[in-house]
């Protein structure tokens, strides 16, 4: 596949290249170009529910490489990444729930983030060179990293928490006792702390000294992972229905969706997808998808965020060619706090499943305002993508249905908290002396 950047349809560069250079300089984010996709129909139409995740996932890494590395490379980046698989159930005739919180952490991100650091392992490996991921975590991005970063010889990272708020690492990961996480705590709120690493970014310089990168869905590698969620769907399914096939989601940062779009864009059978509309991504007078940030013109636009996703001009930028296909693929639906709870205690009456908020939302997005019957499209299939794990969410389990879901054991212990007893740091500048530092 080519990509190109959302600023500037000239750019053209290969997969290797939009990886590492996570963000093109024009302002913009990477996307696979429109007309580099490549024609998978024949492909879509073999799989079955015997074919694995990880087939899936190597077939279309091929696609994504093109000619850079071989199917055998591609298939081994695959398989290192995915030890796990998403499940998916049927609900009843018409509803099936994809579940993505099997993984390392029990979030959606365990797939994308273990992608991103197989492909850089393997083809760092083969071709030479190093990636060193700086980040903003709450906590859960550190655990999966450090699970994930174990035994890896090019890749390092260096996680920035607000302080005291470091979770799920043994000492075995940190960088000084020879592992490959460099944990820093800093001073003052998630928004001051990430605008500091948004200035580290800003140094070009330095960053591509010392291989600097994202492991967010900026990175258009931890993107394109999330498109093998919907063939592996449709590949489960396909032969127990008959019929349109729509897909429900949490709106999130909109990677979920746009990867969905990309399957589309590969020949898979999609016919629309749900979300819970937000002020971003809303309802337009004649009920129809509508975002705000069209109304503002690229050029007038500051450049994108590396710490925060620009998925909605990825969005945007999908539809720029024909801006009336997004009234038949996306569906937002207003949904209240009084319908979410509404759908989440559905779930867990009808069918025994405890739902997270977002879940809960996205199931109200496709019941519509009755709860009763699906307001639209009520003879497609519907495919509910469940994000994360409800135990994230006890609180709210426990308040729509009085009940609390059981946490695994990966989960609890990527919650558990750590004390790291070294100095905190003050700014951007003292982050980039510790990086120099320890990564010298």
């Amino acid at each position: 596949m080519i990509f190109t950047s959302t600023r500037d349809n000239n750019l053209q560069v290969n997969f290797s290249q939009a990886v590492r250079d996570c963000l093109p300089k024009d302002g913009g984010v990477f996307v696979p170009a429109a007309d580099s996709f490549e024609d998978l129909r024949r492909w879509i139409y073999y799989i079955d529910e015997t074919t694995s995740f990880t087939s899936i996932a190597g077939t279309l890494t091929s696609a994504y490489m093109n000619n850079e590395f071989s199917p055998i490379i591609c298939q081994t980046i695959a398989e290192k990444a995915f030890p796990f698989a998403p499940h998916l159930n049927q609900l009843d005739d018409n509803l099936f729930m994809l579940e993505l919180f099997h993984g390392y952490t029990g979030c959606y991100r365990d797939f994308g983030v273990s992608y991103l650091c197989s492909y850089l392992e393997t083809t760092q490996t083969l071709k030479g060179g190093s990636s060193v991921f700086v980040d903003f975590t709450h906590g859960e991005l550190g655990a999966l990293l450090a699970k994930v970063l174990r035994g890896k010889k090019t890749i390092k990272a260096v996680l920035v928490y607000e302080k005291g708020a470091v979770r799920g690492l043994e000492p075995e990961d940190y960088i000084w006792n020879g592992g490959n996480i460099l944990p820093v705590e800093m001073e003052g709120s998630e928004t001051e702390i990430k605008e500091e690493i948004r200035s580290l970014f800003n140094e070009g310089e330095f960053v591509q000294s010392h291989n600097l990168t994202l492991a967010n869905t900026t990175n258009v590698c931890r993107l394109m992972a999330q498109v093998f969620h919907f063939p592996y769907a449709f590949a489960q399914i396909k032969q127990k229905i008959d019929g349109d096939i729509f897909y429900a989601m949490e709106p999130g940062n909109y990677g979920m969706l746009i990867a969905g779009l990309y399957g589309w864009r590969f020949a898979l059978p999609v016919n629309g997808f749900y979300v819970p509309a937000t002020p971003a991504l809303g309802v337009d007078g004649q009920g129809y998808a509508q975002m705000l940030d069209s109304f503002v013109s690229k050029s007038e636009r500051g450049e994108a965020d590396p710490v925060v996703p620009a998925n909605l001009e990825r969005l945007e930028s999908f539809f720029e060619y024909n801006s009336l296909m997004m009234r038949h693929f996306v569906f937002p639906s207003v949904v209240s706090e009084r319908l979410r709870e509404k759908a989440a205690k559905e779930l867990f009456m009808k069918y025994g499943i405890f739902a997270d908020p977002g879940t809960a939302s996205a199931y109200a997005a496709i019941k519509g305002d009755g709860l009763a019957e699906r307001s639209d499209n009520a003879d497609g299939t519907f495919v509910l993508v469940s994000q994360n794990h409800p135990s994230l969410s006890s609180d709210y389990c426990r308040h729509v249905t009085g009940e609390v879901p059981q946490m695994p054991d990966n989960i609890a212990k990527s919650l558990k908290p750590v004390k790291l007893d070294r100095p905190v740091l003050s700014d951007a500048a003292a982050l980039k002396k510790t990086i120099q530092e320890f990564l010298k």
